[in-house]
C-alpha cells in the first residue's frame, strides 16, 4: 500500500489505542467538575470534541467508523466539502486533513503552500540541517532530495536512501492535483487507498508523519509488545515486508524529539507537531515534556502550540 494509506491506518489505530480513550476520560471528568474551569483542565471542543461530544453512540455507527468519518472530514458541518478540489484547490475541507492543509497554506515557505515545501523534498533542500530553525533557511544536504529524507526515516545511509525512495514511489504517480490533506482525508475516511494516487513527495511527507506519530506514542514509555502487535494488526495483511519493517524500526527507535525535528522540512513544523499531538494520551509528565521538547526543537512559538491544542480539542500545553 502507499505510505499515505499506511499513515491513515496508523493515525486511526494509534488514536483508538491511546488518544481517544484519554480524551474521552478528560471529557467525562470535565463534565463532573465545575463547568467554569479553563481549557487547561480538559478538552475544549475542536476535532476530537466533534468526535466525542455527542457522537460515541447511536446511529452514527461504531467509534471506529465515527473516527474515520470525523478524521476524514465526512460528517456533520465539517463534511460539506468535496474530497478533492482539483487544480488550484485551497485544500481539504474539514477533518484532520483540513487542519493540515490550513496550516500548510498559512505557513508555506514562499506563499505556495505544500507545493513549495515539497519542492525541498524533490530538490535536495530537506530538513533544517545542524543549525536551522523554523525561522531560518532550510538546511539539509546539497544533493539530498526525496531519497535522503526517506533514507533518514528508515535509518540513514545509502541503502536506507534507496529503500526510502522505493517506499515513497510505491502506489504513487508522478504528479496530481490533490493536496496532502485531501489525500489523507480520503484515505482515512475510506480506510483504503485514496481515489487519487499520491506523488512520491506526498508519500515522503506521510512517512515523516508516521515517524512523528510513532515517536509521540512512545513518549510515555508505555508501548509494550501487545500494543505494537495491535497496531501492526490494525494495518491489515496488505503491507509488504518493507512497509512492515519500516513500522517496526520506528517502534524500536529511541524517542528523540531533536532528531525528529532535524528531518522536518521548513514549513511542516506545525503539521508534524499536530500529528504528534494526535498520537498521545497527553496525561503524563513525560508526554508533556516530549511535546515541549518537540515544539522547542521545531521552533514553534508557545502561543501557536496552544492554538494547535485548541484546534484539536485537547489540554493546553502552556498556561
Amino acid at each position: 500500500m502507499s505510505l499515505m494509506k499506511t499513515l491513515a491506518r496508523v493515525a486511526a489505530g494509534v488514536m483508538l489505542a491511546k488518544g481517544v480513550g484519554a480524551v474521552m476520560s478528560n471529557r467525562q471528568q470535565q463534565s463532573r467538575n465545575d463547568s467554569g474551569r479553563t481549557a487547561r483542565q480538559g478538552s475544549s471542543g475542536g476535532l476530537l470534541g466533534d468526535l466525542l461530544g455527542n457522537n460515541t453512540t447511536g446511529s452514527g455507527g461504531s467509534l471506529t467508523d465515527r473516527l474515520g468519518q470525523v478524521l476524514g472530514g465526512r460528517s456533520g458541518a465539517a463534511g460539506t466539502g468535496r474530497p478533492y478540489g482539483g487544480a488550484g484547490s485551497t485544500g481539504a475541507q474539514g477533518g484532520l486533513g483540513g487542519i493540515l492543509d490550513s496550516l500548510t497554506n498559512r505557513g508555506g515557505s514562499s506563499g505556495g503552500g505544500l507545493s513549495d515545501i515539497l519542492g525541498q523534498l524533490g530538490g535536495g533542500g530537506t530538513g533544517r540541517g545542524t543549525g536551522g530553525s523554523a525561522g531560518g533557511s532550510a538546511g539539509g544536504s546539497a544533493g539530498g532530495g526525496l531519497g535522503d529524507l526517506l533514507g533518514g526515516l528508515l535509518g540513514g545511509g545509502a541503502a536506507g536512501g534507496a529503500a526510502g525512495g522505493s517506499l515513497a514511489r510505491k502506489d504513487s504517480q508522478d504528479r496530481n492535483d490533490a493536496t496532502f490533506g485531501e489525500l489523507f482525508n480520503d484515505a482515512v475516511a475510506k480506510a483504503d487507498e485514496p481515489e487519487i494516487a499520491p506523488t512520491p513527495e506526498q508519500n515522503a511527507v506521510a512517512g515523516l508523519m508516521l515517524k512523528a506519530m510513532i515517536q509521540a506514542a512512545k513518549s510515555d514509555g508505555k508501548i509494550d509488545e501487545a500494543e505494537k502487535q495491535r497496531l501492526l494488526g490494525h494495518l491489515g495483511d496488505d503491507l509488504d515486508d518493507d512497509e512492515r519493517q519500516f513500522i517496526r524500526e520506528q517502534m524500536a527507535a529511541p524517542v528523540d524529539a531533536a532528531a525528529l525535528a532535524q528531518d522536518v522540512p521548513k514549513g511542516l513544523e506545525a503539521q508534524v507537531y499536530l500529528m504528534s499531538l494526535m498520537a498521545i494520551d497527553f496525561d503524563s509528565k513525560e508526554e508533556a515534556q516530549y511535546l515541549h521538547s518537540l515544539a522547542t526543537a521545531l521552533g514553534i512559538d508557545r502561543q501557536v502550540v496552544n492554538d494547535l491544542h485548541r484546534e484539536v480539542g485537547v489540554t493546553l500545553l502552556y498556561s
